[in-house]
C-alpha cells in the first residue's frame, strides 16, 4: 500500500510518496494548482503503482484551495481523504526540531494517513455544498452591512452628533430616505418644515410628520458637528447609505434562494423554534451527513461548543470556556437560533433561567443552551423525525 501526502498551497502544491513502512518512494513532487499539474501527479503517482489501486491520498482542508485538486482526483478514481490539519499538527509536533518546510509537510500528512489517526472532511452531496457555501456567503454579506452601519455611525457622529438619539431605527426606512435626501444640519435648516414634514410623513406612512419636522430643526440649529469639507463627509454618508441598501437587497435574494433550496430537502430543522429557513440551511450545510456525528457529544464538538477544563496538579477551573475548536460558521448559527429559543422555547427558557439563578452570566448560560440545541438538532436529524419537546 502506498500513502501520499500533499501539502496544499495557493499555486503550487507539494506531494510525498510513502509505503506501508512509512519509506519515502524517490524525491518529493512540487507540482502547479492547474490542470496539468493534476495530470503530472497521477503520472507520478503511477510511477510507483501503475493502475493506483493500491494507493490513497491525503490532504489538508486548507482553506479552498484544496477543492479543485480534490475533485480532479476524485474524477481520477483516486481515492483522496481530507483530515483536519489539527490532527497532522500533532504529528508536526514529533518533528519539532526538524526545519519546517513544504516537503517536511506533505511527509507528515502521508504519515497520518498511514497511521489511519484523522477524521475525513467530507464535501457532501450537491445539495449541501449548495447550501453551505451559500450560508458562508450570506454571514458575510450580513458582517458586510454591520461594518458599513458603524462607518455611518462614526461619520454622523462628526457630522450630525444629535441625530442618533432623534430615531429608535437609525437605518429603518425613515431616517435612511431623510439621510439620503438631507444629509447635513445645514440642508435640514435649509428646507421649509412643511416640506419637511411631508417628507417624513410620506416615508413613514403617516406616522411621523410635523412634530419629528421641528424636532429634526431644532436638534439641527444646535448641532455640535464639524463644519469643515463637508460636501467630502455628505458623499461619504451617501455612498455608504447606498452600499447598505444595495447589499440588503442582495441580502433578500439569498434568503429567497436559500429557502428555496431547503424546501427541496428532506429536513426537519425549522420544526425546532429558534430555527428558521436561513439557520437551518446554515446548519445543515456545516453539519452535511449526520451519520458522521454517531453522538450529539461528537456534533458539540465538531461545532466548538463544547467547554474546556483547565487544570493544572491539583487545581481544576470552574470559570470554563467554548473550545471554539470546531465549525465556526456552525458555532456562530447555533448560538443565533440558542438566542431566539431561550425566549420563545418554554423549555429552552427554563434552562436558561435555571443556569442564570445558579449564578452563571449571561453568555455562560445561553452557551449551555447552545449546547442543549446541539443535542437536539443532532436527535432530529438521526431520527428524522419533526422536534417534538419532551414533557
Amino acid at each position: 500500500m502506498y500513502f501520499v501526502g500533499i501539502d496544499i498551497a495557493k499555486r503550487h502544491h507539494e506531494a510525498c510518496i510513502i509505503d506501508s513502512a512509512g519509506q519515502s518512494q524517490g524525491k518529493t513532487l512540487r507540482f502547479p494548482n492547474t490542470q496539468a499539474g493534476g495530470q503530472k501527479l497521477i503520472q507520478w503517482m503511477q510511477h510507483v503503482d501503475p493502475d493506483l489501486s493500491s494507493t490513497e491520498v491525503a490532504l489538508e482542508a486548507t482553506g479552498h484551495y484544496w477543492l479543485a485538486l480534490h475533485s480532479f482526483l476524485r474524477k481520477h478514481g483516486v481515492k483522496v481523504q481530507v483530515i483536519n490539519p489539527i490532527q497532522s499538527d500533532a504529528f508536526r509536533n514529533m518533528y519539532i526540531r526538524q526545519t519546517k518546510n513544504d516537503t517536511k509537510d506533505a511527509f507528515i500528512i502521508a504519515e497520518v494517513l498511514r497511521f489511519g489517526r484523522y477524521t475525513t472532511t467530507e464535501l457532501g452531496s450537491d445539495e449541501i455544498v449548495a447550501l453551505r457555501q451559500l450560508s458562508r456567503f450570506r454571514f458575510s454579506l450580513v458582517d458586510s452591512i454591520s461594518d458599513l452601519k458603524r462607518q455611518v455611525i462614526s461619520v454622523l457622529d462628526m457630522l450630525f452628533p444629535e441625530y442618533e438619539r432623534l430615531f429608535s431605527d437609525l437605518f429603518g426606512k425613515t431616517s435612511s430616505e431623510l439621510l439620503m435626501e438631507y444629509t447635513t444640519p445645514e440642508e435640514i435648516l435649509a428646507v421649509d418644515t412643511e416640506e419637511l414634514a411631508a417628507f417624513m410623513a410620506k416615508h413613514s406612512r403617516n406616522r411621523l410628520g410635523l412634530d419629528k419636522a421641528e424636532e429634526l430643526k431644532s436638534a439641527a440649529a444646535s448641532s455640535f458637528g464639524i463644519d469643515t469639507a463637508l460636501d467630502a463627509y455628505r458623499l461619504q454618508l451617501r455612498l455608504l447609505l447606498q452600499q447598505i441598501r444595495f447589499t440588503e437587497e442582495q441580502l433578500e435574494s439569498l434568503d429567497a434562494e436559500i429557502e428555496k433550496r431547503l424546501k427541496s430537502m428532506d429536513t426537519n430543522l425549522v420544526t425546532i423554534p429558534g430555527i428558521g429557513p436561513v439557520l437551518a440551511a446554515a446548519i445543515l450545510g456545516e453539519i452535511g451527513d449526520i451519520s458522521r456525528f454517531p453522538t450529539g457529544v461528537k456534533l458539540v464538538a465538531f461545532a466548538g461548543i463544547d467547554p474546556t477544563v483547565r487544570s493544572s496538579g491539583e487545581f481544576t477551573g470552574t470559570h470554563n470556556r467554548m473550545s471554539k475548536r470546531g465549525s465556526p460558521y456552525l458555532r456562530r448559527a447555533i448560538w443565533l437560533a440558542a438566542n431566539v429559543a431561550k425566549m420563545h422555547n418554554p423549555i429552552l427558557r427554563d434552562f436558561y433561567e435555571q443556569k442564570r439563578a445558579q449564578g452563571k452570566h449571561h453568555l455562560a448560560a445561553t452557551g449551555a443552551v447552545a449546547r442543549k440545541m446541539t443535542y437536539i438538532i443532532h436527535a432530529v436529524l438521526r431520527d428524522k423525525k419533526p422536534y417534538e419537546p419532551m414533557a
